[in-house]
C-alpha cells in the first residue's frame, strides 16, 4: 500500500489529505496532520473521498457525435481532438475568435487554469474564457480590488485564535466550511470572551452558536454595515489616525452613512436597533476577523456588500494585524488559483487587468504573442446568453455543470440545445450537462491529477496523483495543450511546449514576478515539503501570513479606498403574486451539483431529497403541512418538492438547497427559479434570492422504488421516470452497498410500458424471486424481490406507506422472512419490525436521530452524547446540530 499527500477537492479551505492506494485503486483517505489548513481533520465529504473515487460513473473514453439527434460513439483521442479542432477552426475562420468560448472551473488545478487562459487569450485571440467561480467569488474579487487595491485576501486562518470578535456574514460556515468552524469552536472554548456575530436571514447551525445573530431581511447587508459605521462614528469607535494615514474617500463615506441610523436601518433590515449597536461595538473593539461567503457574493449588489463590510475594517483599523482581517471564504478548492492566472473574462495572469494596456502588453511579451485582445470576454451568464442568441457558436465546458448551476435553467438548456458544437471535458459521465455534449473528453479525476491549488488564505498546496488515470482519461492541462497544437500547429507547438504540469507551473510562476502575488521563490520541490502562502518572492524564506501590516496598499496612491455606495434592495421584489423570499444554499454532506458526492450513498443519509423549508405560519396560510408536495414557482419556472416546517426562517421566507438538479429530481433543480440579474461590476448573478409563490401540488398518483446495485447505473436507469413525472426525487442510501431510493408523484398513472421497463431493469420481472400484489381497480401494484433471504428491490405503485421501513430493511440487510407478511401491506411500520433507524445525524459513525433524541430525553447533554453514542467524535460536522438538539429539548422542557 502507498500513501500520497494531496489536497481535498471540495471547498476552499484547502484541507490536506493522505491518500492510501493499493493495486492502482484508492482505498482510503484521511486528514493530513502536517497540513496547516486542517491539522488532520476532515469533514463528512472529505472522509468519504475514497468512496467517491471507488464509485462508478466515470467518463472513461472520448465520445463523439456528428448528428445531434444521434447518440455519441466511442472514438480515439486523435479522432475526437481533430474533430474539435476542425469545428473550432471553421467557426473562427467564418465568424471570428469571439464566436468560440471556454467555460471552466474552480475545481481545475492552477496549471489547467493557466493553459485554458493562454489558449483563449494568447492563441485564439478571444477573452471568452470564464469560470464557474464567477458564480461564487467574483464579487469578493471586485470588493477587494475596489477597497484594498488588489484581489489579495489579507488574513489567514491563524487569525481565528487571535480574534476578539469573529463576524460571519452570509455563510453557514458550519455546513459550507465545517473544518474552519471546528477551529472557531475550539478557539471559543479556549477563550470564552471571544465574541461570535452571525449575519444571516436564517437561524442556521452557525447562527445558533452565535453570541449575536442578526437575522436581517434578504439583501439588506449594505444598510446594516452602514448603520454599524454610523454607530462607530457617533461613539468615536473609529481609528482616525489609520484613516488619515492610510485611506482615501473617507469624507464621502462619512456623509453617506450619516443618514443610516440604527433606528432607521432596523426597519429596513428587520433587526433590533440595539443589536446593531452591540454588533458595532464588538466589531470596533476587535481584533475582528470577518468571514463571508455567498450571502454577500451572490447578489446584484454583491460588490457593494463586500466593500461595505471591508469599510468597517478600514475605519476601525481592523486589518493587517493578528486577528483582524476581512477574509473571504472561497467556495471551490481552487477558485483562488483561477484568479491568480487571470482565468476570468476580464482578467489576465498574475492579477493583471484586461482594461490596462500596459498589463496587456506585459502578458503579450511573457507569452511571446503580438497582442492580447482588449475587448472583455463574456462572463458566465452572458456567455450562455450569447450561445442562445447564436453569437457564440462553439463552447468548450470543462469540469463544471452549467446545465444545473447557472441561473434561469430553462434559458441555459435552450442555449446548449442550439449551440453548433458543445465540447465537454469532464471526469464524470452522468452530469446534467453531459447529454448536451457533442464531444465528451474524459479527464482525470481527483486522485489521478498532478498540479497545485490555492486556498482561501493564499496557501498553495501540491495536488498529487495517487493512482493512474482510469480508462483513457487525460489530465486537463494535457488535453488543452494537445488541442492547441492541432488547432494552430506551428503557433500552438510554440506556445504550448509543456511536457508536465510542473513546466506549466514554472511559466505561471514567472508571470507573477514583481506582482502582489509574487511566487518566484516557489517550486514544486519546495511545495512538496510543505504548502506555502503567497507572496513568496525569489529569495524569501517563507510566505506572508498577513498583508498590509505597514498600511501600504497595492493601489496607485498606496492607500486603501473607502467604497461609497447606497443600499439597494434585492433585484426581484416580492409582490402579491410572488409573495415569498426564496433563499438558496448548501447542505452539510453534499457539494455543488453532486457530480461527486451524489455517487456516495452515505452522503444522502443526513438529507436524502430536496426539501423546501418554510415557517409554520406560511404553511398554515396556504393550508399546507409538513410532508406535502408543493409547487414552487418564480417568474422563470417551477419545481415540485416536499415542504417541511422549519423554525430557522421567519415568516415570508423559504429555503431550498441548491444541490439537486435534473439527475436527482424532476424539473431542472433550484436554479430553474433563480434569476440572471448580475452585479454591474462583478457580473455575478443573484443566485441567493428570488421571489416565489408556493401552492399545493395535487398529484394523486404515487410510486416509490428501492433497489440494490451500482448507484450510478441505477440512477441512469430511472432518468426517464424523472423526466416524465411532475414530482420525482432520486437518491442513494446505505453504507456497505448502494440502495437506490426513488419517490414519484404524477397527475395520472404512468403507462404500463414504463413500469414494465422499470421492472425489467431492476429484476422485478422475475416471477420466482418476486412477491407481488395487484389491485387494478384501485390502481395499486406492488413488487418486492428477495434474494438469499434479503430484500433487494421493491416497487410500490398507487400506495407507498411501507417505503421508509422497507428502505431501512434493505440498508440494514435485515432478514426478510420475519417481515414477509407485511412487505406488501399498506403499513408505515411492520408490527415486528420496529420503527426504523430514521435520519442519520452523525455520518461518520452512523448514529441516527431517534437514538440521539432518546438519549437527550433521558437527560443526556452534549458530553454524554459524545462519550456514549460517539456521535461528533470523528469529523465533528454534526456537533452544531447535536448542540441544537440538546438546547431544543431544554427549551421544550
Amino acid at each position: 500500500m502507498s500513501v500520497v499527500s494531496s489536497v481535498c477537492c471540495y471547498c476552499g479551505i484547502g484541507c490536506g489529505v493522505l491518500i492510501e492506494a493499493d493495486a492502482g485503486k484508492i482505498t482510503g483517505v484521511r486528514g493530513d496532520p502536517a497540513h496547516p489548513a486542517n491539522r488532520g481533520k476532515l469533514c463528512t465529504k472529505g472522509v468519504a473521498l475514497a468512496l467517491s473515487a471507488q464509485a462508478s460513473g466515470r467518463a472513461l473514453f472520448p465520445e463523439l457525435r456528428t448528428d445531434k439527434a444521434a447518440p455519441r460513439q466511442r472514438v480515439s483521442w486523435d479522432t475526437a481532438l481533430d474533430h474539435v479542432a476542425e469545428k473550432f477552426r471553421a467557426v473562427i475562420d467564418e465568424h471570428g475568435p469571439d464566436a468560440v468560448a471556454f467555460y471552466i472551473s474552480g475545481q481545475l488545478t492552477t496549471e489547467a487554469y493557466y493553459v485554458f487562459n493562454k489558449l483563449a487569450k494568447g492563441l485564439i485571440g478571444t477573452n471568452n474564457v470564464d469560470t464557474n467561480s464567477r458564480l461564487c467569488m467574483s464579487s469578493a474579487v471586485a470588493g477587494y480590488k475596489a477597497t484594498l487595491g488588489a484581489d489579495s485576501p489579507p488574513g489567514c486562518y491563524d487569525d481565528i485564535e487571535h480574534a476578539g470578535t469573529i463576524f460571519i456574514a452570509g455563510s453557514n460556515t458550519a455546513y459550507a466550511h465545517p473544518i474552519l468552524f471546528r477551529r472557531i469552536e475550539t478557539a471559543r472554548k479556549a477563550d470564552p470572551e471571544l465574541k461570535l456575530i452571525v449575519v444571516d436571514p436564517r437561524r442556521t447551525d452557525t447562527a445558533v452558536e452565535a453570541d449575536l445573530h442578526l437575522a436581517l431581511l434578504p439583501g439588506t447587508d449594505v444598510a446594516l454595515y452602514h448603520a454599524m459605521l454610523n454607530v462607530m462614528l457617533w461613539e468615536e469607535l473609529i481609528d482616525r489616525a489609520v484613516i488619515a494615514a492610510h485611506t482615501e474617500g473617507w469624507e464621502a463615506l462619512r456623509e453617506q452613512v450619516r443618514d443610516y441610523t440604527p433606528e432607521k436601518v432596523a426597519l429596513i433590515c428587520g433587526v433590533e436597533a440595539a443589536d446593531i449597536v452591540q454588533a458595532a461595538r464588538w466589531f470596533a473593539a476587535g481584533p475582528t476577523l470577518s468571514l463571508y461567503c455567498q450571502g454577500l457574493n451572490q447578489s446584484s449588489c454583491g460588490v457593494d456588500k463586500n466593500a461595505s463590510l471591508i469599510n468597517l475594517h478600514l475605519a476601525t483599523g481592523q486589518i493587517g494585524k493578528p486577528g483582524a482581517a476581512p477574509l473571504s471564504l472561497t467556495g471551490q478548492p481552487n477558485a483562488m488559483g483561477g484568479r491568480e492566472v487571470g482565468g476570468l473574462a476580464n482578467l489576465l495572469s498574475a492579477h493583471r487587468d484586461l482594461a490596462n494596456p500596459e498589463h496587456r502588453a506585459e502578458v503579450a511579451r511573457l507569452w511571446e504573442v503580438d497582442d492580447v485582445p482588449a475587448t472583455p470576454g463574456r462572463t458566465a451568464v452572458e456567455m450562455f446568453e450569447a450561445v442562445r442568441r447564436g453569437e457564440i457558436r462553439a463552447i468548450w465546458i470543462a469540469c463544471t455543470n452549467p446545465a444545473q448551476s447557472l441561473p434561469d435553467q430553462n434559458r441555459v438548456h435552450e442555449a446548449l440545445q442550439v449551440a453548433e458544437c458543445v465540447v465537454l471535458q469532464e471526469a464524470f459521465a452522468g452530469t446534467e450537462t453531459a447529454p448536451f455534449a457533442d464531444v465528451l473528453l474524459p479527464a482525470t479525476a481527483w486522485g489521478e491529477t498532478e498540479g497545485t491549488m490555492t486556498n482561501s488564505e493564499r496557501r498553495i498546496s501540491r495536488v498529487h496523483a495517487a493512482v493512474p488515470q482510469q480508462g483513457e482519461a487525460r489530465a486537463d492541462w494535457a488535453i488543452v495543450c494537445d488541442f492547441a497544437r492541432r488547432l494552430m500547429p506551428e503557433k500552438g507547438a510554440r506556445l504550448f511546449p509543456y511536457d508536465s504540469a510542473e513546466a506549466v507551473f514554472n511559466e505561471h510562476r514567472e508571470t507573477t514576478r514583481g506582482r502582489d502575488l509574487d511566487i518566484t521563490g516557489l517550486s514544486y520541490a519546495l511545495l512538496d515539503r510543505a504548502p506555502q502562502q503567497w507572496p513568496f518572492p525569489e529569495g524569501a524564506v517563507s510566505g506572508q501570513a498577513r498583508l498590509y501590516a505597514d498600511g501600504v496598499y497595492p493601489a496607485a496612491s498606496g492607500r486603501a479606498c473607502f467604497h461609497v455606495a447606497p443600499y439597494r434592495p434585492v433585484a426581484e421584489s416580492i409582490d402579491a403574486r410572488y409573495p415569498l423570499h426564496l433563499n438558496t444554499g448548501r447542505l452539510r454532506d453534499q457539494w455543488h451539483a453532486m457530480s461527486r458526492t451524489g455517487r456516495v450513498a452515505r452522503l444522502f443519509a443526513h438529507a436524502d431529497t430536496p426539501v423546501l423549508s418554510m415557517n409554520a405560519r406560511d404553511l398554515e396560510l396556504r393550508r399546507l403541512k409538513g410532508g406535502d408536495l408543493v409547487r414552487v414557482k418564480s417568474r422563470r419556472g417551477e419545481v415540485v418538492v416536499v415542504a417541511e416546517v422549519s423554525d430557522s426562517l421567519r415568516p415570508g421566507q423559504c429555503f431550498l438547497p441548491m444541490h439537486w438538479g435534473g439527475r436527482f429530481m424532476s424539473g431542472l433543480g433550484a436554479n430553474t427559479l433563480t434569476l440572471p440579474v448580475l452585479d454591474a461590476v462583478s457580473k455575478q448573478p443573484e443566485l441567493k434570492h428570488a421571489a416565489v409563490q408556493v401552492v399545493k401540488a395535487e398529484l394523486p398518483w404515487r410510486m416509490a422504488v428501492l433497489a440494490v446495485g451500482d448507484g450510478a447505473k441505477l440512477l441512469d436507469a430511472v432518468q426517464p421516470l424523472l423526466r416524465t413525472c411532475d414530482y420525482a426525487a432520486a437518491g442513494l442510501a446505505g453504507r456497505d452497498q448502494d440502495v437506490l431510493t426513488l419517490r414519484l408523484a404524477h397527475s395520472q398513472p404512468l403507462p404500463d410500458s414504463m413500469l414494465a421497463a422499470l421492472d425489467a431493469a431492476l429484476g422485478l420481472d422475475d416471477s420466482l424471486a418476486v412477491m407481488y400484489y395487484q389491485d387494478s381497480p384501485h390502481g395499486i401494484s406492488k413488487r418486492v424481490r428477495v434474494d438469499d433471504g434479503k430484500v433487494t428491490a421493491a416497487r410500490l405503485t398507487g400506495e407507498t406507506a411501507a417505503f421508509d421501513w422497507l428502505r431501512d430493511v434493505i440498508v440494514e440487510g435485515a432478514a426478510a422472512a420475519p417481515l414477509r407478511t407485511w412487505m406488501l401491506a399498506p403499513v408505515t411500520r411492520p408490527p415486528a419490525g420496529g420503527a426504523g433507524r430514521g435520519r442519520i445525524v452523525c455520518n461518520c459513525l452512523n448514529v441516527a436521530e431517534p437514538d440521539i433524541v432518546a438519549a437527550i430525553a433521558a437527560g443526556a447533554g452534549l458530553a454524554v452524547l459524545l462519550s456514549e453514542l460517539k456521535c461528533g467524535t470523528e469529523c465533528g460536522s454534526c456537533v452544531p446540530e447535536l448542540k441544537r438538539m440538546v438546547a431544543s429539548n431544554r427549551v421544550a422542557v
